[in-house]
């Protein structure tokens, strides 16, 4: 028995469309900030914050389980992102949770 090769396909020539002149690139608002669109990017935004979030503002921002916050914490923003994640007690005995710069 022959084994057959693929065959492969020619790729077409991709040419970026010419910009007019006197055209301006679209600039973002100055004041507006992009919000993130996954949960994990909420998540990572709320930890950013130079004041931190406890386990119960994220779990009701994100509308998810005090243990799903944990293990997205420990896994998904540690382990796979790598980042640093620090906790800290507060003088009413809650864990703030923020990301080290």
């Amino acid at each position: 028995m022959q084994r057959m090769e693929p065959r492969m396909k020619k790729q077409k020539k991709t040419m970026a469309k010419p910009v007019p002149a006197g055209t301006k690139a679209r600039k973002q608002p100055v004041g507006a900030a992009s919000v993130p669109k996954t949960k994990l990017g909420q998540l990572e935004g709320m930890l950013r914050r130079t004041e931190g979030a406890t386990i119960a503002q994220i779990a009701k921002a994100l509308d998810w389980q005090l243990h799903s916050v944990r293990g997205a914490i420990s896994g998904s923003l540690k382990k796979k992102r790598g980042l640093e994640v620090v906790a800290e007690k507060v003088a009413d005995g809650e864990r703030v949770y923020r990301i080290a710069a």
